[in-house]
This record gives C-alpha cells, structure tokens and sequence, in this order.
C-alpha cells in the first residue's frame, strides 16, 4: 500500500510536468490539444512540485503531508477541471489520493487527542525523588520480595509513570488474528492508563483508543481515524481497566508495588494475592513466581469480557526476560480468557520499549 501511495504520487505528479513543458514549448505534448498560457504552465508545474514534495514528507512520516498532499490536489483538480478535454482522467488519482490523505489526516486527529491527554496527565503527576531501599521490601510476601530484588529495583529511583511500546497480534473468538503496534503511557501518583493503538483490522486501518484516569474508562475504535465503530463508556469498564492497570504495574514497573494503596495476602512460597482499590474499585489478582524470582503469570477474576458483559478468569502469562531500561522485565506475554468451554488466548505481546518517568513526552 505504502509502494502504491508513493507510485501515484510520482506518477501523477509527474504527469503535471507536461503543461509546463508545453506552455513554455520545450517539448511537443500531443497529449495536451489546448492551449497552456505561460501562466497557467506555471500553476502545472507548482502542481508537480507539491507532489514531490508530498512524496518527500509521505516517506520521511512527516505530519505535514496530507496538508501538502490536499494542496496538491487542489491545485490538480483545478486544472483539470480547466483542460478538461485533455485531463479528465486525472480525476481519478486525483481521488484516490484524496482519500488518503484524508484517511492520514483523521488517524493523526485522533492521536493527537491521545498525545494532549498524556501531556496533561504529565502535568498532573509530577515527579517525585528517592531511591528504593532493601529495607522497603520487608512488608512483602518473600515471593513479591524476590520478584523485586530479581527486576533490580533496589537501588533505583522511584517510579512515578513509565511508556510502553508493544507489537504484536490480537483476535476476537472466532475470527482471524490482526497485527498492532501501541504506545501507552501509566501514571502512579492519580492512577491513570492511556493505550493507544495502530491496528490493520481486515486490511483496513484502525485505531484504537482506551482511557483510564480519575473515575472513567472508555473505548475508542475508530476505521481511518475518521468512523468510530466502537464507543463505548460502560461502568463496568472501570473495574476491568482497574484491573488491567494493576496487571501493568506487576508486570511492568514492580517498584510500584511497594505503594501503600496495594495490599498483599501471602499464599505459599511461589504465589501471592496482590489488592488494588481505586476510586471505590476494589480488584485483586493472584501472582505465580518460579524458583528464580520472576513473575510467571497474572490471574484476575475481577475483570470483564467487554463482548460479553460477564466476568471470567483472565490472566496474563510472561517469559523471555529481557533488559529494559536497566530493569529484567518479561519480553513476551498473553492476554488469556478462561471461558467455561476453555482458554483462549486474545492477544499475544511482543515489548519493544519501556522507559520510566517521562517528563517530555512526544508532542501533540
């Protein structure tokens, strides 16, 4: 799709060259049967170069393309419109492109939204200082404390919010795997998660957006940034996300779990049940360890199946521990359901980055 985007405007733009070439009579252009004024050659050859242009920034990811690829439309319609005799087939590149770039410019919308919404959050929860000290893991079951010597977060600043970058692939029961990536943003000190997600959902482009911040969660799924196909602001989905939430600080930034809001019951030497309660949302999970320290699973029954409007069992298995940002963190994990016919997992998670204490966020 990207090689076809780049060919028409190429080709296209190209193709605009030739009203330029005929109004200053460089070259025979048997193509074109009316006359070009000196002018008006020069509005083709403008045409040509915001194509190029719009090419140069479509390669380079530039926001600034759709903009430039609209002008160049624009403009191209224009003059087809003028020399319609001779250009009217150039309405139809002229179209698809515009489609494009419109579709461009609703996804890049939306995101915005999310990138506003983190920035405030960053505004909202500033950071703190102090390193965690041995002495801190002592209220923790042994198994929670040998989770956390393990990651290594002794010694290191606290954790006030941490960026996560993820791919991977995600389905609904019955249906065919689709590919992601996502970018999310957690906030310790008002517990807030905002997920946005870059989807290819039955070839087309699909963003996903899910909040979770003061006393809402919401669910955002819109085709091209522009159609919203899922909206949903369901109470239930402020225990789901708190549980979701919970899920990320275990997984993801275990010096969190040291805060006074969480509570702990010990189980037995490789297990323990950790409590969350947030704006009157009470959730739990239960947290299975190897012999080695690391957190090997999540299993939650506090949390909804949003198809379905019914709580299930859900868990979140993990392995391949890797280094990131000077912590040993699970690389690799899934999103499991335990429905009373079985398992299924509905998502499979593949961690590109993590970093802690962002204070400059991407801009809007």
């Amino acid at each position: 799709m990207r090689a076809l985007i780049i060919f028409l405007f190429l080709i296209h733009g190209g193709i605009h060259l030739m009203g330029f070439l005929k109004a200053y009579q460089w070259a025979e252009i048997g193509q074109l049967t009316q006359p070009v004024s000196r002018p008006l050659g020069l509005l083709w050859l403008l045409a040509t170069t915001l194509f190029l242009i719009a090419t140069v920034a479509f390669l380079f990811k530039s926001y600034s393309w759709p903009l430039i690829a609209f002008a160049a439309v624009l403009l191209s319609q224009i003059l087809v419109f003028l020399y319609w005799q001779d250009a009217k087939f150039g309405s139809l590149p002229n179209l698809l492109l515009l489609v494009v770039a419109l579709g461009a410019f609703g996804m890049q919308r939306f995101e915005r939204i999310y990138r506003q919404d983190v920035h405030v959050a960053v505004s909202e929860n500033p950071a703190g200082s102090g390193v965690v000290a041995e002495g801190e893991l002592k209220r923790l079951p042994p198994p929670v404390q040998r989770y956390l010597r393990y990651t290594g977060v002794v010694g290191k600043p606290r954790v006030y919010n941490m960026r996560l970058v993820f791919e991977g692939q995600m389905r609904e029961k019955g249906k065919p795997w689709f590919p992601f990536t996502s970018e999310q943003h957690n906030f310790f000190e008002h517990p807030s998660r905002l997920f946005f997600m870059k989807a290819r959902f039955k070839g087309l482009p699909t963003y996903g957006y899910h909040t979770y911040r003061a006393t809402t969660a919401g669910m955002l799924i819109k085709l091209a940034g522009w159609i919203p196909v899922v909206d949903l602001k369901d109470p239930l989905l402020f225990p789901t996300e708190t549980v979701t939430f919970l899920n990320d600080l275990c997984l993801f930034a275990p010096s969190a779990l040291l805060d006074e809001r969480i509570e702990w019951e010990p189980i037995d030497a490789l297990s323990a049940r950790v409590i969350f309660t947030n704006q009157g949302s009470r959730v739990s999970a239960v947290l299975y360890f190897d012999e080695t320290g690391r957190l090997t699973n999540f299993v939650s029954e506090d949390r909804y199946d949003i198809s379905e409007m019914k709580a299930y069992p859900f868990s979140t298995p993990v392995g391949n521990y890797k280094d990131f940002s000077g912590y040993r963190l699970p690389g690799f994990g899934e999103a499991v359901w335990h429905y009373p016919d079985g398992e299924f997992a509905y998502g499979e998670f593949t961690i590109l980055s993590v970093e802690y204490n962002v204070a400059n966020p991407h801009k809007p």
